[in-house]
């Protein structure tokens, strides 16, 4: 009998070797190579299309192809519709990824219960738990439904039997690296399993217009655990993003194939389970200190929501030889952009001072338009003046100084107007055909000169 044939494979990259490498040469990652048993070709015969009632897919001609109106359906949670593009489409597959404990299977089991609720039929499948931990749960989230079933199964050939009994309208996988195809002797989360598995509910998804929803596991640098494929396959991606000494969750769009990416839901974790806040901007800007210097607000745009965030900076002269940068929530190399312009454009000496910012309320900013405000903060702690309460700065600085323009100026103006703010500076060439709020005094200006003459 022939001796069966090993190869190793990266499970961070997908990368494959024949021998054992403590570093894998592909992504550099360290004791990464797993070793898989090489399958016969004969064992993995690919098999069509088929639907759940026996039909097989078929080439058409593009003008028999009739498009249905779908409608989108709701999940009856705001921030999760908004995120998703406006509601769940069906037949789509949808990946949660984000840190052990954020609460990425208590947000899935809220919307099921949501969905049952709606007379949907739901299969909740669960690797990680079993069907009384998850009945706790439920209990204490007070979800519940008549055509919610949970299954603790991770073997996929009996979940697809039972996907096929039971004809849901939606599957959720919790957890897609728990899961096991019987044909790959692979182990359990290995880049081979995932990949099959996802193949095979991607499949079931598509013939059947069954939305499956699936958590993914993340690995330490906060990508998703297994295959860059795996992001590939599916149709949209969600991160489901917070600091664990925050109750705040930002759920975050980076793929989205039925809807704008880079958009935000903002959720609260309580005791009943997560809570959606229809205005985070109020969130962010509760604890602000009136009078303190070094603190500065902007309205930044993710996505197509207007947020108002308050960036804070410390500046204090450096007891070492070489200053230093410290960001929280802020690129770093932005800020060293912006201290350099300040430096050469307003005659700050900075060289010689340690600086200091952060977003406050845990909220990462990383847009052009947050550059005037993060100036303006820099400046009111180096020169120990405040910005005025009712302030607010939008803006992108350029290397010579100038003030730049940003995209809808007009929903971050009414957002600003909204929350109290009295006056709001902007780039001048913004303000070419634009119509001007009542309440909200806007100012424009054209460098960042200019704009610190308004401010100091």
């Amino acid at each position: 009998m022939a001796k069966p044939k090993s190869k190793y494979v990266c499970q961070n990259c997908g990368y494959v070797s024949p021998r054992y490498l403590g570093r894998c040469p592909n992504c550099g990652e360290w004791n990464t190579l797993v070793e898989e048993v090489e399958q016969k070709t004969a064992t993995l015969k690919a098999t069509p299309r088929v639907t759940l009632a026996g039909t097989k897919t078929a080439p058409q001609k593009i003008e028999e192809v009739t498009v249905a109106k779908t409608p989108r359906i709701d999940a009856k949670n705001a921030e999760l519709n908004r995120v998703l593009g406006g509601g769940i489409v069906p037949g789509s597959m949808v990946l949660i990824g984000g840190d052990p404990g954020i609460g990425k299977s208590t947000l899935l089991l809220q919307v099921s219960g949501s969905l049952a609720d709606q007379g949907g039929k739901l299969l909740y499948v669960s690797g990680e738990e079993s069907a009384s931990q998850i009945k706790l749960r439920a209990d204490r989230l007070g979800v519940s439904g008549s055509d919610f079933y949970l299954y603790p199964e991770t073997d996929m050939g009996s979940i697809l039997q039972n996907i096929e009994e039971l004809k849901p309208d939606y599957v959720v996988i919790d957890s897609v690296q728990t899961m096991q195809m019987p044909e790959i002797t692979s182990a359990v989360g290995s880049v081979a399993q995932i990949r099959e598995v996802t193949a095979a509910l991607m499949q079931i998804a598509k013939t059947n217009g069954i939305t499956i929803f699936i958590v993914g596991h993340v690995t330490k640098g906060g990508a998703i655990a297994g295959p860059k494929i795996l992001e590939h396959m599916v149709d949209t991606v969600l991160y489901f993003e917070g600091d664990m000494h925050r109750s705040f969750r930002i759920l975050r769009a980076v793929k989205n194939r039925f809807g704008s990416t880079n958009e935000i839901g903002v959720f609260e974790m309580r005791d009943g389970g997560l809570v959606e806040v229809p205005n985070p901007s109020e969130i962010f800007l509760e604890e602000r200190l009136s009078g303190a210097t070094g603190s500065a607000v902007v309205v930044s745009l993710e996505g197509t929501r207007p947020i108002l965030a308050e960036i804070q900076a410390l500046v204090t002269p450096t007891a070492f030889g070489n200053a230093k940068r410290t960001t929280t929530g802020l690129d770093h190399n932005r800020i060293s952009l912006i201290m350099a312009v300040l430096e050469k454009r307003a005659g700050l000496l900075l060289q010689n001072q340690d600086a200091y910012l952060k977003a406050a309320g845990g909220v990462k900013l990383d847009e052009p338009a947050i550059d005037l405000a993060v100036a303006m903060s820099i400046v009111s702690s180096y020169r120990d003046a405040q910005t005025a309460p009712d302030d607010c700065f939008i803006g992108e600085l350029g290397l010579t100084g100038e003030v730049r323009r940003v995209n809808r100026i007009d929903a971050r103006i009414a957002e600003a107007a909204k929350l109290g703010f009295k006056r709001v500076f902007v780039p001048q060439n913004n303000l070419t055909d634009l119509e001007l709020p009542s309440n909200i005094q806007v100012v424009g200006v054209k460098t960042l000169s200019e704009a610190l003459r308004h401010v100091f």
